[in-house]
């Protein structure tokens, strides 16, 4: 159960964001919308918070010169942000961190100081999720697929202030993150929707970066980053994926290692990986409802419409055609299906 006294202590840190910023919040969330102009920046901030626990803020700016803007966090917390464009600066603890155009940045945040960096004449457009720590030691408890099972908000900081994890956005993730800017845009998300989304974003985004540590020992830093440049390959190149050999030399690891480092460090065989990846694109694709089930096939690499429907149910138990009906009704309709 989340207390009253966690909604408080949680969201003091957005308020101290837009404080910092020279914005006016006026706290109502969930839905706080903020526009501003002067001399210095404009854009907007879209506040939202499907349940007490969740703050969802969606991000777009620029600045006319170069900018600092230095902020104080109140309460510990964990947040994800996706950059969808602009990359700024962010200085912590005497370290300083580039948040780039395309990644995804999974943080964990004890009571610090930070300064924000922005370029001048730069857009920025960002969507951020922040929660509580107790609600991440909570999912910690609950999601299978992380590598620890006592994984907690301490043993991700060992000791640290500040922790940082950062990844190339994940197509899937892509196209979540699309349709839910299109529907916050369109006024069509409800509370509920949202929630659904959001929960989906965090929990992807831990498996991502929390499951299956590689060991540290065995691989060096340029190994794990050729490894995670495999991953990169297979992801973009679904469709019409390079065997294992090819991907090996595409690399340049060997391919014994390749396969044991990938295993390791997304707990999945390289094809078992892109299985997983083509099954979960179609799904979305399915509940985005822009294609039939033939296109949608062809779009993740299945030339075969029936091997494809077989694979769909045998990972989520139901038909690709029953998703395809069920996401083209209001969503209203859709939970008496």
């Amino acid at each position: 159960m989340v207390t009253t006294s966690m909604k408080v202590d949680f969201h003091q840190n957005f308020n101290h964001f837009y404080h910092a910023f020279e914005i006016l919040s006026s706290q109502e969330i969930p839905q706080d919308y903020m526009s501003f102009q002067s001399s210095v920046k404009d854009g907007a901030i879209h506040r939202l918070s499907p349940r007490q626990d969740l703050e969802v803020v969606v991000s777009d700016y620029s600045f006319y010169k170069e900018h600092r803007m230095d902020m104080l966090t109140a309460k510990p917390m964990v947040e994800i942000s996706f950059c969808l464009q602009g990359t700024r600066e962010v200085q912590i603890s005497g370290c300083t961190y580039e948040i780039t155009a395309g990644t995804c940045s999974l943080q964990f945040i004890e009571q610090i100081e930070a300064s924000f960096l922005f370029n001048k004449n730069e857009a920025y457009q960002m969507v951020g999720i922040g929660i509580p720590v107790s609600t991440f030691n909570h999912y910690m408890d609950k999601i299978d697929g992380i590598g620890e099972s006592s994984l907690n908000f301490h043993k991700v900081l060992k000791g640290t202030s500040y922790r940082l994890f950062q990844e190339k956005i994940d197509a899937i993730d892509i196209l979540i993150l699309k349709q839910m800017l299109h529907a916050i845009a369109a006024k069509k998300m409800t509370n509920l929707e949202l929630e659904y989304t959001v929960l989906q974003l965090l929990i992807r985004t831990f498996q991502t970066f929390l499951s299956h540590p590689i060991n540290q020992t065995e691989y060096s830093n340029s190994d794990r980053e050729k490894i995670r440049h495999a991953q990169t390959i297979i992801i973009e190149n679904m469709m019409n994926p390079p065997t294992l050999m090819e991907l090996s030399r595409l690399i340049g690891l060997n391919d014994f290692k390749l396969k044991k480092g990938f295993k390791e460090m997304f707990g999945k065989t390289v094809f078992g990986y892109l299985r997983e990846k083509r099954l979960e694109k179609a799904s979305y694709l399915l509940q985005n409802g822009s294609m039939n089930v033939t296109e949608v096939a062809n779009a993740v690499g299945y030339s075969n419409p029936s091997h494809f429907a077989e694979a769909f149910k045998g990972k989520y138990g139901i038909n690709p055609s029953e998703v395809l009906k069920k996401f083209s009704q209001p969503f209203t309709e859709r939970n008496h299906l």
